[in-house]
């Protein structure tokens, strides 16, 4: 069946704007791109090959920003304009220094993160696609780190950023991923690692150690985080950790290794602990238990009956990159202000194959989940079955929402940018 769905651009989209017609029809793909989504959805390729996608930012106007993971034409930056009204990216410029992760509009500026800096770019003008390429530093100071390094962040509604740094490692082992070693008590990368950090959303030339104030704790890696402005917390999607057949056969089963932790979906609150690396949450039996390093057994509870529980846990080692709170008007009711995760695909599931690489939707009600978890986009992998992530040729790992109400999707092999619309019935 073919989709068509109109809308009106604002006044301000940019050059060119007067010379398109007030309302302009986008017409999804005939194969939607690709992937798959439920009936009534439409999606069209915005472009192609724009570089290794991270995250997404959609300005008012309709123009496009993605961070990149290595820079692109000398630039950590891929903006993108759609000048003729198809949904199609016809201008692709790149600019920045750094590569990076964490991408978003606020007040003007669009801000970015390296590993290592959060820096914003100040927008000149509704008609230039390009900010000012000239950066202020709003936090830096972070530790350099070789594991779980990128800095995704989010705004809340009082001028506040809050900025994931994850944990180096995989539980804090005094061996790293050696077999059998035990878990440093206390864990000396909590001091500042493995958690949100707070800092004043427009104050410049701030650092960790001075001006960050920890807010979470206990976090291993949250690379999908948002804001909600509908119940006004912070939300996060932890990677959990790796290799418990593998660091301790005589505890957990093959099995086990592959479906041992859950995926966490935290509601996040001043004071939070969520236990890393002490503890990780099992799925079969819906509770946070003592991780190996320190003395569990795949039972023992310990010091993890006081820490707090995810709001929901999907399977293991699907990794969590994204998370949006859909907010719009496009697509039908219940999907709003419920929750969009893109799911990067796992890496440790080996021996089995491999799962994830899809995005998924969560419906909410008022601060917490409603009910369970659905594949809302799939088919980026393009293969049945994967037996390690270089079988898959697409890898969702950003979000966006566009003015219009549609969603946007990015992965991180080429850069694809997929758009999703829904017709409206």
């Amino acid at each position: 069946m073919l989709l068509v769905f109109a809308f009106t651009f604002s006044s301000c989209s940019g050059p060119n704007s007067s010379e398109k017609k007030d309302e302009v029809r986008l017409q999804p793909d005939a194969d939607n791109g690709g992937i798959q989504i439920p009936k009534g959805f439409g999606a069209l390729v915005v472009a192609e090959n724009v570089g290794e996608g991270r995250k997404l930012a959609i300005r008012d106007n309709g123009d496009i920003y993605l961070s990149l993971r290595q820079k692109n034409q000398g630039g950590g930056i891929a903006a993108l304009r759609d000048t003729t009204g198809d949904g199609k990216a016809d201008i692709i410029r790149y600019f920045g220094d750094y590569p990076g992760d964490g991408i978003e509009i606020y007040h003007g500026y669009l801000y970015f993160s390296s590993d290592t800096a959060i820096m914003r770019y100040k927008f000149t003008s509704d008609d230039e696609l390009l900010p000012d390429d000239n950066p202020e530093i709003i936090a830096r100071g972070f530790p350099v780190q070789h594991q779980h390094q990128v800095k995704p962040f989010a705004f809340d509604n009082e001028n506040h950023i809050y900025v994931n740094v994850g944990a180096p490692s995989n539980a804090c082992m005094e061996q790293t991923r050696t077999p059998g070693s035990p878990g440093m008590d206390p864990c000396p990368q909590l001091e500042r690692h493995a958690g949100i950090w707070r800092f004043d959303a427009e104050k410049t030339k701030q650092t960790q150690e001075k001006d960050g104030y920890r807010y979470a704790t206990g976090i291993r890696n949250a690379v999908a985080l948002a804001w909600n402005y509908t119940t006004n917390y912070l939300y996060v999607v932890q990677h959990g950790r790796d290799q418990l057949h593998q660091l301790f056969p005589d505890l957990y089963t093959e099995d086990q290794g592959v479906n041992l932790p859950a995926e966490e979906f935290f509601l996040v609150k001043d004071g939070s602990d969520f236990g890393w690396p002490y503890c990780y949450y099992d799925l079969q039996k819906k509770k946070k238990v003592l991780a190996p390093e320190y003395g569990g057994d795949g039972n023992k509870e310990g010091i993890c009956s006081d820490k707090d529980n995810p709001i929901l846990a999907f399977p293991a080692h699907l990794a969590p990159n994204d998370l949006m709170f859909y907010t719009g008007n496009m697509f039908p009711q219940r999907f709003k202000n419920g929750a969009f995760i893109a799911f990067h695909g796992s890496w440790n599931r080996a021996p089995q194959e491999q799962k994830g690489y899809y995005v998924v939707f969560v419906p909410f009600k008022n601060e917490l989940p409603e009910g369970g978890w659905e594949i809302f986009a799939d088919n980026f992998a393009k293969i049945d079955k994967i037996n390690s992530p270089g079988d898959a040729k697409y890898r969702p790992t950003g979000l966006a929402q566009g003015s219009d109400g549609s969603v946007y999707i990015t992965e991180s092999n080429t850069g694809k940018i997929w758009r999703v619309l829904y017709e409206g019935k």
